[in-house]
């Protein structure tokens, strides 16, 4: 019997955060990437989900693994990630 995964119509991204950081516009990431600069926004905005080459050019022009940039659930937020649960409270 065979068992088939759950596949997302959605996948979620950190890129609009990534470009940010890195000090990157849409037009250069796209540039370097091969894409055009609207679909760069199409995917940060969840409107559009990158091919598995796209994202896998967009990771290795950041240096960074793919799941990173990329995921089928949603990112926890960075400061949960960073800083520890977001209710807990520093003496």
């Amino acid at each position: 019997m065979y068992k088939f995964l759950y596949v997302s119509d959605k996948v979620y991204n950190r890129l609009s955060v990534v470009r940010a950081e890195r000090k990157v516009t849409r037009r250069e990431l796209a540039d370097a990437v091969g894409a055009h600069y609207q679909t760069i926004g199409h995917i940060e905005r969840g409107q559009y989900n990158p091919s598995l080459d796209l994202a896998l050019r967009i990771a290795a022009h950041f240096r960074l693994p793919v799941e990173a940039l990329f995921s089928l659930e949603p990112f926890p937020a960075l400061t949960d990630e960073v800083y520890g649960h977001a209710n807990r409270r520093q003496p």
